[in-house]
């Protein structure tokens, strides 16, 4: 029963035979991830190679760091679809998402991921303009005569 709930809870990932699948988010950028078991370390983005889509040695870090920190950076393979928001955004997303399957894979890793806060989803994002207002809350230039 408890082993159920972990299932279910890990993020409404699908299991299948051939990879888990998991989605991760920031900001507006959204990542669709499929995380292979028996893999060789190859990574994906959007079709392109990670060094190819995340040129950054800072993106490529944020990308693989839940699995250099669960150890399973060597025997799974990434396949990521992301689009929308910025670079740094899309590498977020890409965390979450792969974060969220390693979850899936074994239970066991979440006390890990959550430590680091790779499995909670970031909920900031771009405030509102408010009528009157130039931007969210910058208003326009005041003149006392």
């Amino acid at each position: 029963m408890a082993e159920t709930k972990k299932n279910l809870s890990a993020a409404k990932s699908v299991i299948n035979k051939k990879y888990i699948y998991s989605k991760g988010a920031r900001k507006t950028a959204i990542a669709q991830v499929r995380l292979y078991e028996k893999g060789k370390g190859n990574f994906e983005v959007n079709d392109l190679k990670l060094k190819d889509y995340f040129r950054t040695q800072n993106l490529q870090e944020v990308f693989l760091s839940p699995l250099k920190l669960t150890g399973h950076l060597k025997d799974v393979d990434v396949t990521v679809r992301v689009h929308s928001g910025g670079l740094t955004a899309q590498a977020d997303a890409c965390r979450h998402g792969i974060a969220r399957a390693l979850n899936a894979l074994d239970g066991e890793l979440r006390p890990a991921l959550k430590a680091q806060g790779f499995l909670t989803r970031d909920p900031r994002v771009k405030e509102r303009k408010k009528p009157g207002l130039k931007r969210a809350r910058k208003s326009p230039q005041w003149s006392k005569r």
